[in-house]
């Protein structure tokens, strides 16, 4: 039942972005990709099941692969960042021994 305070409160208008388009999320860690709207930017463009090319986001994680939603642990490395970690550190861990 609403209130008296909550029948004077009113929804900002102009606040949501007008520019929704088609646009395709993949997944580049098992090539899962979605098609859906969004109002993200990005200057790659794949073409879709149904022959029109839209923008392209590319994601490193989606709910196809995360550990969490898939019940599979699995280590995956993007950009090596286990050998980047390791390149860093490699003087420390070598002093230490």
């Amino acid at each position: 039942m609403p209130t008296e305070k909550s029948k004077n409160l009113k929804m900002k208008k102009e606040i949501h972005p007008k520019d929704y388009r088609f646009v395709v999320f993949k997944d580049m860690s098992n090539e899962y990709a979605f098609l859906t709207k969004s109002t993200v930017n990005t200057k790659d463009t794949i073409e879709w099941e149904d022959g029109k090319e839209y923008p392209l986001v590319k994601l490193e994680i989606s709910n196809t692969s995360h550990p969490f939603y898939t019940g599979k642990m699995q280590l995956i490395d993007t950009a090596g960042r286990v050998d980047k970690f390791k390149t860093k550190y490699k003087s420390h861990y070598e002093k230490s021994k």
